[in-house]
Order: structure tokens, then sequence, then C-alpha cells
């Protein structure tokens, strides 16, 4: 037995139909649009670009520090020259031994092995050690000048802790947002798809 509608019926049928088609329709949308969300990207890219360039200028500002601190002691070697009681061949040794400390610096890439930066660490200490006996026995500098570099190196020696504090906590917020907003940075493609966590001075972080 057919059965027909009426024609209100059917108009009804109809529009319940078309209504339940868009909203499938629009389901899958935006299904899509969480998927990739051009402004998202492009949003958590900004984000992530100032983290990143906030890590960049915590570095700078600590290996300026530390280039500082090896430019000074350089000159502390120099006003030591020629001075009664010094011995050439030694200030010679502390020169060589002060120049090649950048050489062996680590890098943001080389960090996450904790042994150079303990290797490099030691290193500077050991050549403070046997500079400061030379430039101020019982610490008194010879001259003025050697005075104020040996005065110099001490505080910024004094502040490396302090620097490689605010590196990690750039570091930290970094890591951090970028475990949280991989997917949209992978999304832009190049550089933002290869991105890796950052490597801290803290120990247990690492």
């Amino acid at each position: 037995m057919r059965t027909f509608l009426s024609s209100p019926v059917k108009t009804a049928v109809l529009s319940l139909l078309i209504f339940s088609g868009c909203a499938a329709s629009c389901k899958r949308d935006g299904a899509k649009t969480a998927a990739f969300n051009p402004a998202s990207a492009a949003a958590a890219k900004a984000q992530f670009d100032v983290l990143r360039d906030s890590v960049d200028i915590k570095w700078r500002n600590m290996t300026e520090s530390d280039d500082q601190k090896i430019g000074i002691t350089r000159l502390l070697l120099r006003e030591l020259k020629g001075r009664p009681g010094i011995d050439a061949t030694q200030l010679q040794g502390l020169d060589r031994a002060n120049t090649r400390l950048k050489a062996r610096r680590y890098t943001q890439q080389t960090m996450a092995s904790s042994d150079l930066i303990d290797q490099y660490d030691m290193a500077q200490d050991s050549l403070l050690k046997a500079v400061y006996p030379v430039a101020a026995p019982n610490g008194n500098a010879p001259t003025e000048n050697a005075r104020n570099f040996v005065e110099g190196i001490q505080q910024l020696d004094a502040g490396v802790v302090a620097f490689r504090v605010q590196y990690d906590r750039a570091v930290h917020q970094y890591n951090d947002y970028l475990k949280l907003h991989r997917a949209e940075l992978e999304s832009l493609g190049g550089k933002y798809a290869t991105l890796q966590p950052l490597s801290f001075f803290t120990i247990g972080d690492k």
C-alpha cells in the first residue's frame, strides 16, 4: 500500500533533510578548520618568534659578558708585561690559555653535553686562579689599571650564574610553548617543521 505525504508534511521532511545535510557539511568544514587554521598558525608563529628572540638575546648577553671577561684578562696580562718580578714565560702561557678559551666554549647546540660546560668552566676557573696571584699577589696589584682589571674580571665572573638562570628561564618558556603549539608551527613548514627543544644549564632539566 503506497503512502502519499500531504504537501505540508512533504515540505517539512525536505526541509529537515536539507538542514541535516547542511549541519553535516558544516561539521566537516569545522573539523578541517580545527586541523589547520592559518590564523592560529600565524599567531603561534608570532608568539614563538618573540620567545626565540628572547632566548637569543639572553644567550648573546651571556656570551658578550664572557667575551668581555676574556678581553679584560688579555688587557690585564698586557698591563703586567715587563713589570718587575713578573715571569715573562708564565705570562705568555697565561695569555695563550686565555686566547684559546673562545674556541673551547660550548654553543647552544653542543651544550646538550654538560661535560663541555664543565670543561669550559674548569679551564676558565683554572686560568683565573693562576692569573690572580700574578696580577695581585696578596691582593696588591702593581698598578691602578691592574687593580681595576682584576676587579672587573671578578665582577663579571660573579655574574655568570645570573646569566645562566636568565637563559634557562627563557628556554623554559620556549620549550613549553613549542610543546603546546608544535602542530601549528609544523604546519608552517620550513624551519618551523623541524624545531627541537633547547638545552638547559640546569642539570636536572637536560
